[in-house]
């Protein structure tokens, strides 16, 4: 880089040395580039709105640990309905999911309260809450120069120092320049290059110029495929052979979608990757997802949200719990006879198998007992 005499540099178009200064290796692509890309918007959508359908339910946890639902608690109500004015919990749950995949220094939302008590969430764009670290991990947060309470913070962000489309960015590149080849294969006619000689060796520049705006004004694009081309002057066309990339055109994309739905852990499945899906590796897949995939993600959420929705004094008495049946819901004769097992081992009761098929509960169904075996009811024997 030139010291002197000076040049101006411009952030909007910024060179090499430029971006160098910023980390930035020449011939990657931007994070707005990268979500460009359909499969990692797809496995980004696929987590995030995952997490965003599941219910939040406050527990109670008693002295001999017993659990039961508190949902007139405060923090309840907050992530029931809207966390503030303009934002549902739906809404909330999502931005902060993609936030956390996107961005490296994670998702940051400020809880607001009111005499001790949260009454809103309000979740800043990325940049406008910093988080900066002691020797130990110790996080400090700031606002506009202000210090908060890291207490009324909530932070969900990946192992990593990291976002998983930062760590995948070169297997992301590969993908985004494998659809730039497309677009431009496609855009200059859907067939390979060519080489045109003249058997004359002194064409000119301005000749050769002129040439080359003529055929492919008369030959380029999509529109003129197919057309028959005309040489003058004793030239030549010859076309270029396909090479091996080019042969495997679609297995490299192929793969590079199957690099992303690995860096991002989603199934290709998910990612509409169906080559190799059956029914029983896809509902296996499934599964692996909910336990190795999302799991991770909504067991950090569930402690992020409680260290700032809880005060210390609270924290033993309550916690947070997403609840999770929703993804791991089988068909309805699946589901039935998985009750149906369950009531008979007397590992639950009636009422808790149909709270499960979101039935109320009857007079007497707390009762524990096997009705395959008791034709009258537990309750009269």
């Amino acid at each position: 880089m030139k010291f002197w005499p000076f040049e101006r540099k411009s952030l909007a178009e910024p060179d090499a040395e430029l971006l160098s200064l910023f980390g930035v290796v020449p011939g990657t692509i931007s994070k707005a580039q990268a979500l460009e890309v359909a499969a990692v918007k797809s496995a980004i959508t696929v987590q995030s709105e995952a997490a965003a359908t599941l219910d939040i339910k406050i527990v109670r946890v008693a002295d001999d640990g017993t659990e039961t639902d508190e949902p007139s608690h405060p923090v309840a109500k907050l992530l029931h309905d809207q966390v503030n004015p303009w934002t549902n919990k739906f809404e909330f749950i999502r931005d902060l999911m993609v936030q956390a995949l996107t961005n490296d220094a994670g998702a940051i939302a400020w809880v607001n309260r009111v005499d001790g008590t949260p009454v809103e969430i309000l979740q800043y764009q990325p940049g406008a809450i910093t988080a900066s670290y002691s020797d130990v991990g110790e996080p400090t947060y700031a606002i506009d120069g202000r210090t908060l309470n890291p207490a009324d913070v909530i932070h969900l962000r990946d192992g990593f120092s990291r976002c998983a489309l930062s760590m995948a960015m070169r297997a992301i590149t590969v993908a985004w320049h494998l659809e730039n080849h497309a677009i431009n294969l496609f855009k200059k006619g859907a067939r390979p290059g060519g080489v045109i000689e003249f058997p004359a060796a002194n064409l000119g520049d301005d000749a050769l110029k002129k040439m080359l705006t003529a055929w492919r004004k008369a030959y380029g694009g999509s529109e003129n495929t197919g057309d028959t081309a005309v040489l003058w002057g004793g030239a030549k066309f010859a076309q270029m052979a396909l090479n091996s990339t080019d042969a495997q055109f679609l297995e490299n994309r192929r793969f590079a979608i199957i690099e992303i739905a690995r860096a991002f852990r989603v199934p290709p499945g998910m990612l509409f990757e169906l080559e190799r899906q059956t029914y029983t590796n896809g509902e296996q897949q499934g599964r692996e997802f909910l336990s190795y995939g999302l799991e991770p993600w909504l067991q950090a959420l569930e402690a992020s949200l409680r260290r700032a929705l809880f005060t210390a004094e609270e924290r033993p008495k309550y916690k947070i719990v997403i609840d999770r049946d929703d993804l791991t819901r089988a068909d309805l004769a699946v589901r039935a006879n998985a009750v149906n097992s369950l009531i008979a081992s007397e590992t639950i009761n009636p009422n808790e198998g149909r709270a499960w098929l979101g039935m109320q509960p009857y007079t007497g169904g707390e009762v524990f007992g096997n009705r395959n075996i008791n034709v009258k009811p537990v309750a009269d024997v």
